[in-house]
């Protein structure tokens, strides 16, 4: 390959770069939208790209608190959606998906030690059945601790694929049981598996949730349907804390992009 072409496409990446950076890259006030991160597991030897290393966890929660952001609650970020409420800087909402016991072993303590909190979504069936998920006193200790809980349903069925019938029991019987265990509302939902429809999203709001996270890809802003919220999953990956400070950084240009791919 000749010095030319080398030239030519070292520039072609330099002009990429310059472009993607200006109109791309997440301004870290609330105008280019809120980041809600995704997690699942965080456990060492997991095999699993939904779990994280307790390493690569611990990187990214540093990385938010050397950088000045805050955590969030759900409250606080639906009060700005759709309530006119106010953020504090740079805001992020944390969420966790299924309560696996990663969360109360491994995730709780770095959060506690850099000040961060957030959501958790419970699948209420699978609450304290065995120690690959967190038990209900793992639950009350965390929500003493600032933690809030949401909804994952029952038994983590597909709502879309799901009976009306079904639908309604898995969401009315899984708010209920969290109430009755912690004596607070439950306000949230995350879809499980992300799959939903109009009519799931009709059911959510019957049964008195305020709100439902999807795992749409992108940040939430005051234009987001309040039952189709988007997220960022975080992956375990070859690169885990680049793919991490990509999704934070460039949300916008990794969705554009996910658009095109599924376009062709």
């Amino acid at each position: 390959m000749s010095k030319k072409i080398l030239y030519f496409l070292l520039l072609c990446v330099v002009i990429i770069a310059a472009v993607s950076y200006f109109f791309y890259n997440q301004p870290d006030d609330v105008s280019g939208g809120i980041p809600v991160f995704n997690y699942h597991q965080v456990e060492d030897n997991a095999n699993n790209p939904l779990a994280l290393s307790v390493e690569n966890f611990e990187k990214q929660m540093a990385y938010l608190s050397e950088k000045g952001y805050t955590a969030i609650t759900a409250d606080q970020l639906f009060a700005y959606l759709y309530q006119k409420g106010s953020l504090p800087p740079k805001p992020v909402l944390i969420t966790f998906d299924d309560g696996y016991g990663g969360i109360y072993t491994n995730a709780y303590p770095i959060m506690k030690k850099y000040g961060f909190t957030a959501i958790i979504f419970l699948i209420t069936d699978f609450v304290g059945r065995d120690s690959w998920y967190i038990n209900w006193e793992q639950v009350k200790e965390l929500q003493q601790a600032g933690f809030q809980f949401g909804s994952h349903t029952l038994s983590h069925g597909s709502l879309a694929e799901a009976s009306p019938e079904e639908v309604r029991n898995q969401l009315v019987k899984s708010k209920e049981g969290i109430e009755w265990r912690l004596e607070t509302p439950v306000r949230y939902l995350a879809y499980p598996g992300g799959y939903y429809n109009q009519q799931v999203k009709d059911a959510v709001r019957q049964a008195g949730y305020q709100a439902a996270f999807t795992v749409d890809f992108g940040r939430v802003s005051r234009a987001s349907d309040s039952w189709a919220l988007e997220r960022v999953p975080i992956l375990q990956s070859r690169w885990t804390f680049i793919d991490f400070y990509l999704r934070l950084h460039f949300t916008k240009l990794i969705e554009a992009a996910k658009e095109l791919k599924s376009s062709l």
